[in-house]
């Protein structure tokens, strides 16, 4: 099953749920970092959607999760 096309703050949204809280933000990159030590930095550009490759990035380098456990996380 292909990843959802999110944008910056649906994306946001998701990471904050996961308990990812957003440290800072430089420009149009948004600094999130988890309790665990868990670190991730997603791109906000206006309305646009991020990319399906950088999302799936993010979620196997960073979140540490599989494309299944994050498809469960976001139908919650």
């Amino acid at each position: 099953m292909k990843l959802p096309l999110l944008n910056a703050r649906e994306f946001a949204k998701i990471l904050n749920r996961m308990g990812f809280n957003c440290k800072r933000q430089e420009g149009s990159h948004m600094f999130f970092e988890h309790l665990d030590g868990r670190t991730t930095v997603i791109p906000n550009h206006g309305g646009e959607e991020i990319d399906r490759g950088l999302l799936n990035k993010i979620i196997k380098h960073d979140l540490k999760l599989s494309r299944e456990e994050f498809l469960l996380l976001i139908r919650k």
